[in-house]
Protein backbone atom coordinates (compact mmCIF):
# COMPACT_ATOMS: atom_id res chain seq x y z
CA UNK A 1 0.00 0.00 0.00
CA UNK A 2 1.19 3.24 -0.62
CA UNK A 3 -0.13 6.39 0.81
CA UNK A 4 -0.35 9.91 -0.07
CA UNK A 5 -1.54 13.27 1.73
CA UNK A 6 -3.75 16.13 0.46
CA UNK A 7 -2.44 18.71 3.06
CA UNK A 8 -5.31 20.85 4.23
CA UNK A 9 -4.43 21.52 7.71
CA UNK A 10 -6.77 19.97 9.79
CA UNK A 11 -8.76 19.39 6.81
CA UNK A 12 -5.62 17.03 5.54
CA UNK A 13 -6.36 13.25 4.68
CA UNK A 14 -5.03 10.33 3.43
CA UNK A 15 -5.23 8.87 -0.26
CA UNK A 16 -4.57 5.05 0.44
CA UNK A 17 -3.25 3.12 -2.80
CA UNK A 18 -3.05 -0.64 -3.22
CA UNK A 19 -4.32 -3.78 -3.60
CA UNK A 20 -7.00 -5.22 -1.92
CA UNK A 21 -7.52 -2.71 0.43
CA UNK A 22 -11.26 -3.77 0.75
CA UNK A 23 -10.71 -6.44 2.95
CA UNK A 24 -8.18 -4.89 5.30
CA UNK A 25 -10.61 -3.47 7.77
CA UNK A 26 -8.26 -1.58 10.09
CA UNK A 27 -7.47 0.71 7.66
CA UNK A 28 -11.12 1.48 7.26
CA UNK A 29 -11.83 1.62 10.66
CA UNK A 30 -9.37 3.87 11.73
CA UNK A 31 -11.50 6.59 10.17
CA UNK A 32 -14.55 5.98 11.61
CA UNK A 33 -15.12 7.54 14.87
CA UNK A 34 -18.42 6.67 15.00
CA UNK A 35 -21.29 3.55 15.55
CA UNK A 36 -23.62 5.06 13.52
CA UNK A 37 -22.45 4.38 9.62
CA UNK A 38 -24.59 5.01 6.60
CA UNK A 39 -22.80 2.64 3.29
CA UNK A 40 -24.22 4.39 0.09
CA UNK A 41 -23.53 2.27 -3.18
CA UNK A 42 -25.48 1.63 -6.26
CA UNK A 43 -27.10 -1.56 -7.99
CA UNK A 44 -23.90 -2.44 -10.11
CA UNK A 45 -21.31 -1.85 -7.02
CA UNK A 46 -23.46 -3.39 -4.55
CA UNK A 47 -23.61 -7.59 -5.31
CA UNK A 48 -19.39 -7.55 -5.96
CA UNK A 49 -18.25 -5.41 -2.85
CA UNK A 50 -20.93 -4.79 -0.28
CA UNK A 51 -20.70 -7.35 1.50
CA UNK A 52 -16.50 -6.75 1.69
CA UNK A 53 -17.23 -3.80 3.25
CA UNK A 54 -19.90 -4.29 5.64
CA UNK A 55 -17.61 -7.04 7.03
CA UNK A 56 -15.02 -4.57 8.25
CA UNK A 57 -18.15 -2.74 10.21
CA UNK A 58 -19.34 -5.58 12.24
CA UNK A 59 -20.27 -4.14 16.02
CA UNK A 60 -21.64 -0.98 14.37
CA UNK A 61 -25.18 0.16 13.73
CA UNK A 62 -25.06 0.31 10.23
CA UNK A 63 -27.57 1.27 6.82
CA UNK A 64 -27.52 0.77 3.65
CA UNK A 65 -28.56 2.85 0.39
CA UNK A 66 -28.25 0.90 -2.50
CA UNK A 67 -28.63 3.67 -5.74
CA UNK A 68 -29.45 2.96 -9.04
CA UNK A 69 -26.57 2.92 -11.57
CA UNK A 70 -25.85 5.96 -14.09
CA UNK A 71 -25.10 9.63 -14.36
CA UNK A 72 -28.88 10.01 -15.04
CA UNK A 73 -29.63 9.04 -10.91
CA UNK A 74 -27.20 11.97 -9.30
CA UNK A 75 -30.05 14.24 -8.63
CA UNK A 76 -31.36 15.76 -5.47
CA UNK A 77 -33.82 13.30 -5.41
CA UNK A 78 -31.00 10.29 -4.84
CA UNK A 79 -29.98 12.72 -2.28
CA UNK A 80 -33.04 12.65 -0.61
CA UNK A 81 -33.04 8.75 -0.35
CA UNK A 82 -29.41 8.95 1.24
CA UNK A 83 -31.37 11.52 3.95
CA UNK A 84 -34.63 10.17 3.80
CA UNK A 85 -31.97 6.22 5.61
CA UNK A 86 -30.51 8.84 7.81
CA UNK A 87 -33.72 10.36 9.46
CA UNK A 88 -35.07 6.85 9.04
CA UNK A 89 -32.18 5.08 11.51
CA UNK A 90 -32.04 8.51 13.64
CA UNK A 91 -28.34 8.99 12.65
CA UNK A 92 -27.07 12.28 14.53
CA UNK A 93 -24.43 14.14 13.52
CA UNK A 94 -21.53 12.02 14.51
CA UNK A 95 -23.02 9.70 12.07
CA UNK A 96 -20.38 8.95 9.23
CA UNK A 97 -21.29 8.41 5.41
CA UNK A 98 -18.81 6.19 3.09
CA UNK A 99 -19.54 6.49 -0.76
CA UNK A 100 -18.89 3.05 -2.41
CA UNK A 101 -18.99 3.25 -6.00
CA UNK A 102 -17.84 5.24 -8.64
CA UNK A 103 -17.87 9.64 -9.32
CA UNK A 104 -21.55 9.76 -8.92
CA UNK A 105 -22.05 7.67 -6.00
CA UNK A 106 -19.14 9.44 -4.20
CA UNK A 107 -20.08 12.83 -5.78
CA UNK A 108 -23.71 12.30 -4.15
CA UNK A 109 -22.49 11.18 -0.79
CA UNK A 110 -20.12 13.91 -0.35
CA UNK A 111 -23.12 16.26 -1.28
CA UNK A 112 -25.42 14.36 1.69
CA UNK A 113 -22.63 14.48 4.23
CA UNK A 114 -22.25 18.01 3.55
CA UNK A 115 -25.99 19.22 4.12
CA UNK A 116 -26.85 16.49 6.30
CA UNK A 117 -27.32 18.37 10.01
CA UNK A 118 -25.12 21.30 8.09
CA UNK A 119 -22.55 18.31 7.85
CA UNK A 120 -21.01 14.63 8.54
CA UNK A 121 -17.94 13.18 8.08
CA UNK A 122 -17.64 10.86 5.28
CA UNK A 123 -15.20 8.13 3.27
CA UNK A 124 -14.60 7.20 0.02
CA UNK A 125 -14.41 3.87 -1.43
CA UNK A 126 -13.91 4.79 -5.37
CA UNK A 127 -14.28 1.96 -7.60
CA UNK A 128 -13.84 3.53 -10.84
CA UNK A 129 -10.35 4.11 -12.52
CA UNK A 130 -12.10 7.84 -12.63
CA UNK A 131 -13.27 7.89 -9.34
CA UNK A 132 -9.86 6.78 -8.12
CA UNK A 133 -7.78 9.56 -9.93
CA UNK A 134 -9.69 12.34 -9.92
CA UNK A 135 -13.20 12.73 -8.57
CA UNK A 136 -12.65 11.19 -4.99
CA UNK A 137 -10.33 13.69 -4.49
CA UNK A 138 -10.47 17.20 -3.76
CA UNK A 139 -13.91 17.41 -1.42
CA UNK A 140 -15.59 18.53 -4.42
CA UNK A 141 -19.22 17.26 -4.28
CA UNK A 142 -22.12 18.10 -6.12
CA UNK A 143 -25.68 16.49 -7.46
CA UNK A 144 -26.29 17.50 -11.16
CA UNK A 145 -29.89 19.99 -12.42
CA UNK A 146 -31.49 19.49 -15.87
CA UNK A 147 -29.83 22.48 -17.07
CA UNK A 148 -26.27 22.08 -15.68
CA UNK A 149 -23.85 19.66 -14.75
CA UNK A 150 -22.66 19.76 -10.68
CA UNK A 151 -24.46 22.83 -10.48
CA UNK A 152 -25.87 21.95 -6.94
CA UNK A 153 -23.30 20.94 -4.24
CA UNK A 154 -20.35 22.38 -1.78
CA UNK A 155 -16.70 21.67 -0.62
CA UNK A 156 -16.94 18.95 2.07
CA UNK A 157 -13.01 17.05 2.27
CA UNK A 158 -13.47 13.58 2.99
CA UNK A 159 -11.85 11.71 6.19
CA UNK A 160 -9.76 9.47 3.58
CA UNK A 161 -9.90 7.83 0.07
CA UNK A 162 -9.12 4.08 -0.22
CA UNK A 163 -8.26 3.10 -3.11
CA UNK A 164 -8.29 -0.48 -4.27
CA UNK A 165 -6.49 -1.35 -6.87
CA UNK A 166 -8.43 -4.77 -6.81
CA UNK A 167 -12.00 -3.04 -8.35
CA UNK A 168 -10.73 -2.09 -11.26
CA UNK A 169 -10.55 -6.16 -12.14
CA UNK A 170 -14.12 -6.06 -12.55
CA UNK A 171 -14.72 -2.32 -14.85
CA UNK A 172 -15.73 -2.38 -18.00
CA UNK A 173 -12.98 -1.79 -20.61
CA UNK A 174 -15.24 1.48 -21.27
CA UNK A 175 -15.54 2.89 -17.85
CA UNK A 176 -11.58 2.06 -17.65
CA UNK A 177 -11.30 4.15 -21.04
CA UNK A 178 -13.17 6.95 -19.37
CA UNK A 179 -10.55 7.11 -16.35
CA UNK A 180 -7.66 7.49 -18.25
CA UNK A 181 -9.32 10.51 -19.79
CA UNK A 182 -9.36 12.25 -16.56
CA UNK A 183 -5.22 10.47 -16.43
CA UNK A 184 -4.12 12.13 -19.60
CA UNK A 185 -5.58 15.29 -18.23
CA UNK A 186 -3.02 15.28 -15.70
CA UNK A 187 -0.27 14.90 -18.39
CA UNK A 188 -1.82 17.99 -20.18
CA UNK A 189 -2.52 20.93 -17.30
CA UNK A 190 0.72 20.21 -15.61
CA UNK A 191 3.19 17.05 -15.77
CA UNK A 192 4.61 16.75 -19.34
CA UNK A 193 6.63 14.11 -18.74
CA UNK A 194 3.42 11.97 -17.31
CA UNK A 195 2.30 12.76 -20.80
CA UNK A 196 4.99 11.42 -22.70
CA UNK A 197 5.00 8.12 -20.11
CA UNK A 198 0.87 7.67 -21.18
CA UNK A 199 2.45 7.54 -24.55
CA UNK A 200 4.63 4.95 -23.68
CA UNK A 201 2.58 2.68 -22.08
CA UNK A 202 -1.05 3.33 -23.19
CA UNK A 203 -1.63 0.19 -23.96
CA UNK A 204 -0.06 -1.58 -21.08
CA UNK A 205 -2.65 0.44 -18.85
CA UNK A 206 -5.70 -0.63 -21.24
CA UNK A 207 -4.41 -4.59 -20.50
CA UNK A 208 -4.57 -3.51 -16.84
CA UNK A 209 -1.10 -4.61 -16.02
CA UNK A 210 -0.96 -3.93 -12.66
CA UNK A 211 2.52 -1.49 -12.47
CA UNK A 212 1.37 0.41 -14.62
CA UNK A 213 -2.39 1.18 -13.61
CA UNK A 214 -0.68 1.56 -10.00
CA UNK A 215 1.91 4.20 -11.15
CA UNK A 216 -0.64 6.07 -12.99
CA UNK A 217 -3.03 6.31 -10.11
CA UNK A 218 -0.68 7.37 -7.36
CA UNK A 219 0.82 9.85 -10.17
CA UNK A 220 -2.49 11.28 -10.76
CA UNK A 221 -3.36 11.36 -7.21
CA UNK A 222 -0.20 13.27 -6.60
CA UNK A 223 -1.00 15.77 -9.00
CA UNK A 224 -4.52 16.08 -7.69
CA UNK A 225 -3.44 16.40 -4.22
CA UNK A 226 -0.68 19.33 -5.11
CA UNK A 227 -3.26 21.18 -6.81
CA UNK A 228 -6.28 20.59 -4.13
CA UNK A 229 -3.55 21.52 -1.57
CA UNK A 230 -3.01 24.44 -3.07
CA UNK A 231 -6.09 26.15 -4.25
CA UNK A 232 -8.87 24.00 -2.09
CA UNK A 233 -11.52 26.22 -3.20
CA UNK A 234 -10.62 26.97 -6.81
CA UNK A 235 -9.81 30.49 -7.22
CA UNK A 236 -6.85 30.04 -8.91
CA UNK A 237 -4.88 27.33 -10.28
CA UNK A 238 -7.34 24.52 -9.16
CA UNK A 239 -9.55 25.35 -11.81
CA UNK A 240 -6.59 24.28 -14.76
CA UNK A 241 -8.40 21.16 -13.38
CA UNK A 242 -11.47 21.32 -15.19
CA UNK A 243 -9.52 21.80 -18.67
CA UNK A 244 -12.44 19.65 -21.59
CA UNK A 245 -15.06 19.70 -19.14
CA UNK A 246 -17.06 23.06 -20.11
CA UNK A 247 -17.06 21.49 -23.57
CA UNK A 248 -17.75 17.79 -22.35
CA UNK A 249 -20.63 19.03 -19.49
CA UNK A 250 -22.01 20.39 -22.46
CA UNK A 251 -22.18 17.42 -24.33
CA UNK A 252 -23.38 15.74 -20.99
CA UNK A 253 -26.17 18.10 -20.36
CA UNK A 254 -27.04 18.30 -24.50
CA UNK A 255 -27.13 14.50 -24.66
CA UNK A 256 -29.14 13.91 -20.91
CA UNK A 257 -27.40 12.25 -18.48
CA UNK A 258 -26.14 8.84 -19.00
CA UNK A 259 -26.04 9.56 -23.09
CA UNK A 260 -22.14 9.82 -22.77
CA UNK A 261 -20.00 8.70 -20.09
CA UNK A 262 -18.34 11.39 -18.35
CA UNK A 263 -14.59 10.30 -19.32
CA UNK A 264 -15.70 10.04 -22.84
CA UNK A 265 -17.23 13.91 -22.57
CA UNK A 266 -13.80 15.14 -21.29
CA UNK A 267 -11.81 13.78 -24.18
CA UNK A 268 -13.87 15.37 -26.51
CA UNK A 269 -13.59 18.40 -24.71
CA UNK A 270 -9.78 18.12 -24.11
CA UNK A 271 -9.46 17.86 -28.02
CA UNK A 272 -11.62 20.82 -28.70
CA UNK A 273 -9.57 22.55 -26.23
CA UNK A 274 -6.58 21.63 -27.68
CA UNK A 275 -8.22 22.78 -31.02
CA UNK A 276 -8.98 26.21 -29.59
CA UNK A 277 -5.32 26.91 -28.31
CA UNK A 278 -4.17 26.23 -31.45
CA UNK A 279 -6.10 28.38 -32.88
CA UNK A 280 -5.12 31.39 -30.47
CA UNK A 281 -1.63 30.86 -31.28
CA UNK A 282 -0.50 28.61 -28.27
CA UNK A 283 -0.34 24.98 -29.32
CA UNK A 284 1.45 23.96 -32.25
CA UNK A 285 -0.52 21.29 -34.85
CA UNK A 286 1.76 18.55 -33.85
CA UNK A 287 0.85 18.73 -30.20
CA UNK A 288 -2.73 18.68 -31.30
CA UNK A 289 -2.17 16.01 -32.97
CA UNK A 290 -0.61 13.97 -30.42
CA UNK A 291 -3.31 14.74 -27.56
CA UNK A 292 -5.87 13.58 -29.95
CA UNK A 293 -3.43 10.62 -31.00
CA UNK A 294 -3.00 9.22 -27.53
CA UNK A 295 -6.83 10.16 -26.35
CA UNK A 296 -7.67 7.88 -29.36
CA UNK A 297 -5.06 4.90 -28.30
CA UNK A 298 -6.76 4.67 -24.79
CA UNK A 299 -10.30 4.09 -27.00
CA UNK A 300 -11.81 7.12 -26.41
CA UNK A 301 -14.11 9.39 -28.87
CA UNK A 302 -12.35 12.40 -29.93
CA UNK A 303 -15.46 13.82 -31.63
CA UNK A 304 -18.83 14.81 -30.33
CA UNK A 305 -22.10 13.04 -31.23
CA UNK A 306 -23.16 14.79 -34.93
CA UNK A 307 -26.76 15.76 -33.15
CA UNK A 308 -24.84 18.29 -31.28
CA UNK A 309 -24.91 21.94 -33.03
CA UNK A 310 -22.92 24.96 -32.70
CA UNK A 311 -25.75 27.14 -31.00
CA UNK A 312 -26.78 23.71 -28.71
CA UNK A 313 -23.22 23.81 -27.55
CA UNK A 314 -23.19 27.66 -27.02
CA UNK A 315 -26.32 27.35 -24.98
CA UNK A 316 -24.97 24.70 -22.97
CA UNK A 317 -21.26 26.16 -22.52
CA UNK A 318 -23.04 29.66 -20.89
CA UNK A 319 -24.31 27.18 -17.88
CA UNK A 320 -20.83 27.18 -16.34
CA UNK A 321 -19.62 27.61 -13.61
CA UNK A 322 -16.09 29.33 -14.47
CA UNK A 323 -18.07 31.73 -16.54
CA UNK A 324 -17.73 35.49 -15.30
CA UNK A 325 -20.34 38.43 -15.94
CA UNK A 326 -21.96 36.65 -18.98
CA UNK A 327 -18.69 35.98 -20.55
CA UNK A 328 -17.77 32.51 -21.26
CA UNK A 329 -14.18 31.58 -19.77
CA UNK A 330 -12.18 27.59 -20.69
CA UNK A 331 -9.29 26.18 -19.41
CA UNK A 332 -6.79 26.58 -22.74
CA UNK A 333 -2.91 25.68 -23.03
CA UNK A 334 -0.24 27.02 -23.42
CA UNK A 335 1.74 23.87 -24.22
CA UNK A 336 1.70 20.33 -23.77
CA UNK A 337 2.21 19.98 -19.43
CA UNK A 338 0.88 23.73 -18.90
CA UNK A 339 -2.59 24.72 -18.58
CA UNK A 340 -3.92 28.87 -18.69
CA UNK A 341 -6.19 29.54 -16.05
CA UNK A 342 -9.34 30.51 -17.02
CA UNK A 343 -9.51 33.06 -19.82
CA UNK A 344 -12.77 35.09 -21.80
CA UNK A 345 -12.64 33.46 -25.76
CA UNK A 346 -13.92 35.54 -28.02
CA UNK A 347 -16.77 34.04 -30.13
CA UNK A 348 -15.22 33.56 -33.52
CA UNK A 349 -12.63 31.28 -32.98
CA UNK A 350 -15.16 29.20 -30.38
CA UNK A 351 -17.15 28.70 -33.02
CA UNK A 352 -14.53 27.66 -35.64
CA UNK A 353 -13.38 24.71 -33.23
CA UNK A 354 -17.19 23.91 -32.65
CA UNK A 355 -17.31 24.14 -36.65
CA UNK A 356 -14.53 22.20 -36.75
CA UNK A 357 -15.85 19.45 -34.01
CA UNK A 358 -19.18 19.43 -36.01
CA UNK A 359 -18.27 17.99 -39.29
CA UNK A 360 -18.49 13.98 -40.18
Amino acid sequence: MRTLTVSLGERSYPIHIGPDLSDQGEILRSHLDSKQILVVTNATVAPLYLERVLRQLEGKQVATVILPDGEQYKTMESALAVFDALLEHKFNRNAHLIALGGGVVGDLTGFAAACYQRGVPFVQIPTTLLAQVDSSVGGKTAVNHPRGKNMIGAFHQPKCVIADLSTLDTLADRELSAGLAEVVKYGLIRDEPFFRWLEEHMEALLRRDPEALGYAIERSCHNKAEVVAADERETGERATLNLGHTFGHAIETGLGYGGILHGEAVAIGMCQSADLSRRLGWLAERDVERIVALLARARLPVRPPAELGVDAFLEHMAVDKKNLEGRLRLILLERIGKAHLPIPVDLAPLRATLDEYGRA
